[in-house]
């Protein structure tokens, strides 16, 4: 289906690539957004004010179909995200919600989007690399590896942060 009326869509990028996507695209004349937080960074002899990427990853691109090619061969775009291989829209009210967030002079932090029970990977820390089931007891997150065969378990308490859902 030919979609002519502009629509957001999600474009991965490669890493540490979002700003470079950003303005390829923005140089093409195509509406382009990157949310942007500040963070303290301590280098050696100070402590500095960066900018980074609120979704790392990502960058949002509004294009009409007949734009899709000159948006996905912009240097750094992976792909649009597609669910079947259809690209997906994000509302406009989404993306709208973002941006008053990100312009707001409210501190912003990435919240990551997980649920109790789905699977995820260890990103950080000893128990890097390693996959299993997220939980919740009480405010707390944790990290289940089961053994389904025996019906059998184990948990472990994890920083939500260090995971990532798979």
């Amino acid at each position: 289906m030919m979609v002519t009326v502009p629509q957001w869509y999600a474009l991965r990028t490669r890493s540490r690539h979002e700003k470079r996507v950003w303005a390829q695209v923005d140089r093409q004349g195509i509406e382009a957004f990157l949310p942007l937080i500040d963070r303290r960074s301590r280098w050696k002899d100070r402590t500095v004010k960066v900018q980074f990427p609120l979704f790392p990853g990502y960058c949002f691109v509004r294009f009409a179909w007949q734009d899709r090619v000159r948006v996905v061969s912009a240097p750094g775009v992976v792909e649009v995200l597609a669910v079947g291989g259809h690209d997906v829209p994000i509302a406009e009210a989404e993306i709208e919600g973002v941006r008053r967030l990100v312009t707001s002079t409210l501190p912003v932090d990435p919240y990551p989007f997980l649920e109790p029970g789905m699977p995820v990977e260890v990103r950080r820390g000893p128990l890097h690399g390693l996959r299993g089931f997220l939980v919740r007891k009480a405010t707390r997150a944790r990290l289940v590896i089961a053994i389904s065969l025996i019906c059998q378990g184990a948990s472990v308490e994890i920083d939500a942060d260090d995971v990532v859902a798979v």
